[in-house]
This record gives structure tokens, C-alpha cells and sequence, in this order.
């Protein structure tokens, strides 16, 4: 891979089904980011196995989530698209960092302690230390820059405090990672039901995910909350009003939105067809997505030479890492 463009990393965990908000909030970006960076897009399955200890659907769970970003647009051939477990130097990174890393900073992590809360019959090593090998995943190849939502700043504060704790007991090997900003392009998605935004896991029925069908995205939409509409014209839209908008601005034609801009604005509304018009132009958006990422999924060899290409671009950015590493910690012996 170019040495001459800046370094991105960004990881993805194998757990759920991505959908529309996945895909406007980062995918869409991630394909853009292609052209212009050197990218390293990790499948985190070993970050998987800290809340996720049954192994049984995780191989489905891996290949859905390579098939899905190719049929999204990330190209294999311009990033290394790879799985966490195929490029070893990452454990024996995370293993120094933890030498690195203390008990008291780990517990207070806000991941951790919601895990806790959530699970507290599985308080394993491996979540204690999960920022420790997000640190070793992201400067494993001395990425400059990591995209990250609001939730991994925290995390990503503490790449940086790990980078520089090594830095300073043992030399300058790697940069400072930073937060990689969209900007104006970061798109957040509004679930279906009025409440915050789409999620994997949260309410199903109020997110699009990319594996519904056609029909399926149509109910989900026709169910979207409404009301009898605006009394008064040019009224300021409720919040649940205006997701719905903000769904049809991202999957439907300017002239379409338009059109129901002004029957809202002149108190003509009508929503059942506003949903069957939303619902029709999602199906659409969805539907090639959906049948690429069916059609990847499907085809064994083509996933096995994607992940075996991807961890051979990822092993060679790591290696030389690897070799800086333990020159720096004096672990070269002849």
C-alpha cells in the first residue's frame, strides 16, 4: 500500500446488522475516505468475544459484515479490508500495552462500567482491557487518524495516552491518533419511532437495516409515528414529523421532498402518503445493497481471497511496526 497518503484505521465489530444509520454515518464516508487515505478497516472479532463468548454465529456474523461494506462500496483492492484474528502482531502489541495500561484507569472507563451493569456475571479480563487492544488495533499501523462516534473518544484518549506512555519509556515510534472529523458530512439517522437514533440492537422495528426486504421496510415506515398534521401554515415540525423528512431528504428526489415541504407548509398533508412515498424510494435504496451483500455472502471463494488479501496488507503494515516495537523496548537479542 502507498506509504506517501495519511493513515486511517477504523474497526467494526461483527455483532448485529448494520443498517441505514450505519451506513449514512460511516460507511458512506468510509468509501469516500478510499480515494484519499491509506485505509486499514478492521473486522473486531476478538473484540466480539468479550460480551459475545458463544462463537456459533460469529463466522455468519463476520462474513455478513465484509459482504455488507463491499456491497456498500469499500473496495478491497484500494484498503485492506481485514479480520482482527488473521494479523497476530496485534496480540503481541496489545500484550505490551498492558504492561502499560492500570487497573484503576481501565475501571472507570464508561464502557466498562455500563458492561458491568449490564453483564455482571461476565466481568472478564479481556472487557477490563478492551481499550487496551483498541489502542493496539488503531496503532498497530501508526494510523493518524481514527473516525470514531462520540461513544470511542474515550477510548481513543486513551490510544493516545497508551502511544505516548510507550513513547516515552522507550522512544518515539508511534504518532498521536486523532479523531478523524466528517465535519458538516456526518449524517445521524433518526429511528423510526421518534426516540434518539437507528440502532442494531435497540428497537428493530424502528430501524432499516440493509438485510430487509422490500416489504418488510415498507411496514416498518407505514408504522412511523404521525399526527393529524399541521393546523396552522409554515408550523414548526415535532421532532417525530421531521425524522420522517430527514428519511425522505436521504433516499428520495429533491422535487419528492419538496412536494411534501409544501403540502406540510399548507396544511394538506397527508401522511399515509408521505410513508407510501418514503417507503417505495427506501425500498429502492436498499434493495442493491441488499442483493450485492446476499450475492458476496454467498460466494465462498471471493470471501476467502478478500480476507487472506486484506490480512496480507494488514501483516505487512504490522510487521514493520512490530520490528520498531521490540528494537525500541530492547527485545532484539542477536
Amino acid at each position: 500500500m502507498s506509504t506517501t497518503k495519511e493513515i486511517v484505521m477504523s474497526g467494526l465489530r461483527p455483532t448485529g446488522y448494520l443498517h441505514l444509520g450505519n451506513y449514512f454515518g460511516a460507511m458512506r464516508n468510509y468509501v469516500k475516505m478510499q480515494n484519499e487515505y491509506e485505509c486499514y478497516f478492521m473486522v473486531a472479532d476478538w473484540h466480539s468475544l468479550t460480551t459475545h463468548p458463544d462463537t456459533k454465529e460469529l463466522k455468519e456474523n463476520v462474513r455478513r459484515v465484509f459482504a455488507e461494506n463491499i456491497a456498500c462500496g469499500l473496495d478491497p483492492e484500494k484498503v485492506a479490508f481485514y479480520c482482527q484474528s488473521h494479523v497476530y502482531e496485534t496480540a503481541e502489541l496489545y500484550l505490551y500495552l498492558n504492561m502499560l495500561a492500570y487497573k484503576g484507569e481501565l475501571e472507570k472507563t464508561t464502557t466498562f462500567k455500563d458492561k458491568v451493569r449490564q453483564h455482571p456475571e461476565n466481568v472478564n479480563a479481556g472487557l477490563l482491557t478492551y481499550p487496551v487492544l483498541q489502542a493496539a488495533d488503531i496503532i498497530l499501523h501508526r494510523a493518524k487518524y481514527v473516525p470514531v462516534g462520540k461513544d470511542q473518544e474515550q477510548h481513543l484518549e486513551m490510544a493516545r495516552n497508551f502511544a505516548n506512555r510507550f513513547n516515552h519509556r522507550y522512544g518515539d515510534v508511534f504518532p498521536e491518533p486523532l479523531a478523524f472529523n466528517f465535519g458538516g458530512e456526518l449524517v445521524k439517522v433518526p429511528s423510526l419511532d421518534g426516540t434518539g437514533k437507528m440502532s442494531k440492537s435497540e428497537n428493530q422495528n424502528a430501524t432499516i437495516y440493509l438485510a430487509d426486504d422490500d416489504d418488510l421496510i415498507r411496514k416498518k415506515i407505514m408504522k412511523a409515528k404521525t399526527d393529524a398534521g399541521p393546523t396552522e401554515p409554515n408550523s414548526v415540525k415535532p421532532d417525530y414529523i421531521e425524522n420522517i423528512f430527514q428519511l425522505m431528504r436521504l433516499v428520495s428526489t429533491p422535487d419528492t421532498v419538496q412536494k411534501f415541504e409544501d403540502d406540510f407548509n399548507n396544511c394538506v398533508i397527508r401522511y399515509g402518503d408521505m410513508k407510501k412515498q418514503l417507503g417505495e424510494d427506501m425500498a429502492k435504496f436498499v434493495a442493491p445493497i441488499r442483493e450485492k451483500a446476499a450475492a458476496i455472502q454467498a460466494d465462498d471463494a471471493y470471501l476467502k481471497n478478500v480476507m487472506l488479501q486484506g490480512a496480507e496488507k494488514a501483516r505487512i503494515s504490522a510487521h514493520k511496526t512490530i520490528e520498531l516495537v521490540r528494537d525500541a523496548m530492547g527485545l532484539n537479542y542477536y
